[in-house]
């Protein structure tokens, strides 16, 4: 995974939540989980396009630019999947967590 892309990367983060997405009964949590998951999906496609957006700049001024977005977007995608931390295992935030911040830290 060390040689992929922050795109590619990203996408599989994206495959591992809608997964795990799929396995949560939402009926048992409380208005603030319920609310971080309804746009946890959007969060990752967002950054997942500013991400790609980043990769395709044609020159250093736009690369931090969308570089600045897609950490933005990779931030809101982190706090909302912390504050549905309940409705996961403790393993899978670790994972998504830090597979996040691989991304992240891979940007400019």
């Amino acid at each position: 995974m060390e040689n992929q892309s922050p795109f590619l990367r990203m996408q599989q983060v994206e495959r591992l939540l809608k997964g795990m997405l799929r396995a949560i009964d939402v009926d048992v949590l409380d208005q603030g989980e319920k609310k971080a998951l309804a746009g946890m999906q959007r969060l990752a496609v967002e950054a997942r396009l500013d991400i790609r957006d980043y990769q395709l700049s044609e020159t250093r001024e736009e690369q931090l630019g969308k570089a600045a977005d897609a950490k933005k977007s990779l931030n809101k995608l982190r706090a909302s999947l912390l504050a549905a931390a309940n409705a996961f295992s403790p393993a899978d935030i670790a994972q998504l967590d830090a597979q996040i911040e691989q991304i992240r830290s891979g940007l400019i």
